[in-house]
């Protein structure tokens, strides 16, 4: 018995196998043989592995943090498929990067503060033309909300439509105009709206003016792509950016009293009568907005486009209106959006301050938890100041591979 299984096990080892002393010790090594054969087949060499490239793609695209082990498991995966099909992968792993590097996150806060109705709108679409660009708006509106909210739900989608027929090769041409044509759009969909009756909303301006034609709302946009931020702006919400710790204003308030503004509105036959303040023939005290038919040509919803090549030193976007700008300059509102975006702190407990419970009432939307702080603290901030406007606060953060 001990030399059979010594003739098996040395069997490798020796060029001349062991023949056998009976009948039955001949039968025990040809059923020893079959068990050996089975062995064999049940482990299968790696590069007979079937990893479908649709699931190697999934694998590579979820942002799950992996310990040390996975890791090295991950990379044998890898080299196992780069050696079926190298170049599909390292085109996949590019993609994955670079997808990453480029997404958006922002924090948004909207709030009725004191006045007695919510007329500003926010519109965010982080996957607009591409999933690499970005659509931020924040619209204003006077006299009732539901201007403010046509622009919300519509202007985006005419932008798209408008961007769909771009030329590279004139992009920065393209990209004004296309604002330009939008908010005009924009202005006459608010116009025909008013003119057919559209009864559609429960607004309570509908029981004292049916046709709704002293409603307006300001309008600043901001498209950002991988290369750029496109700013579009009418009316006296505004735009600024932070690069390497400075506020630079990207758009301009319409102000009535603003010089250019002024001349415009005195060649079109207007007026511009100080009560409480500047303001278009004594009621408006905006030069710019989309809707106010009563008060055209004066006031007119074409927009100043600005268009800023992103580079290293954008750390982030605020956009908001006049209810954070007329208490909280540009400077002072940098400096808290970099603080929280530089201390990146746990989540608040309820109710603490820079807390998503901390503002009464607020409207919140966010996809980063030090964006959604700042946009509260500068909330906060505005209403500690006693801003008697609606406070409508978005940041984008803008540094690449953050996250």
């Amino acid at each position: 018995m001990v030399g059979i299984c010594c003739g098996v096990a040395g069997e490798r080892e020796t060029a001349a196998p062991v023949e056998p002393s009976s009948r039955a010790s001949r039968r025990k090594r040809l059923e020893l043989r079959p068990l050996k054969l089975v062995t064999e087949v049940a482990v299968p060499p790696l590069s007979t592995l079937d990893i479908t490239p649709a699931k190697r793609q999934k694998m590579e695209l979820l942002p799950i943090p992996l310990s040390r082990d996975s890791g090295n498991a991950v990379e044998n995966c890898k080299t196992i498929e780069e050696n079926k099909n190298h170049s599909i992968s390292n085109t996949s792993k590019s993609e994955s990067v670079k997808l990453e590097e480029e997404a958006s996150k922002f924090g948004m806060t909207s709030v009725r503060g004191r006045r007695r109705d919510m007329e500003d709108a926010v519109s965010i679409h982080t996957s607009f033309t591409t999933k690499n660009t970005s659509f931020f708006g924040v619209f204003d509106g006077h006299g009732c909300s539901h201007v403010a909210m046509r622009c919300r739900d519509r202007l985006h989608e005419i932008v798209k439509e408008e961007v769909e027929g771009f030329k590279e090769e004139e992009e920065s041409v393209e990209w004004k105009e296309t604002m330009k044509i939008s908010f005009i759009k924009m202005d006459k969909e608010v116009e025909n709206c008013f003119v057919e009756g559209d009864n559609s909303s429960n607004c309570r301006c509908e029981l004292q003016t049916p046709q709704c034609d002293a409603v307006g709302s300001t309008a600043v946009v901001a498209v950002v792509t991988p290369e750029k931020i496109i700013v579009s702006n009418c009316g006296d919400s505004r735009a600024v950016l932070c690069r390497n710790g400075d506020a630079i204003p990207l758009s301009s308030d319409h102000k009535p009293d603003r010089p250019d503004e002024l001349l415009r509105i005195q060649e079109a036959g207007g007026r511009v009568i100080y009560w409480d303040g500047p303001r278009v023939l004594g009621v408006l005290a905006m030069s710019r907005a989309i809707g106010d038919n009563y008060l055209k040509p004066y006031v007119i919803p074409e927009p100043d486009v600005t268009l800023t090549e992103r580079t290293a030193e954008d750390e982030f976007l605020i956009l908001a209106s006049d209810g954070l700008w007329d208490v909280v300059p540009n400077d002072t509102a940098c400096g808290v959006v970099r603080t929280c975006l530089r201390a990146r702190k746990p989540p608040s407990p309820p109710g603490s301050p820079g807390s998503d419970a901390a503002v009464a009432g607020a409207a919140i939307e966010s996809s980063d938890k030090s964006c959604s702080d700042a946009s509260v603290l500068l909330t906060r901030l505005a209403l500690a100041r006693h801003s008697t406007d609606n406070v409508s606060v978005v940041v984008v953060d803008l540094r690449r591979n953050q996250h």
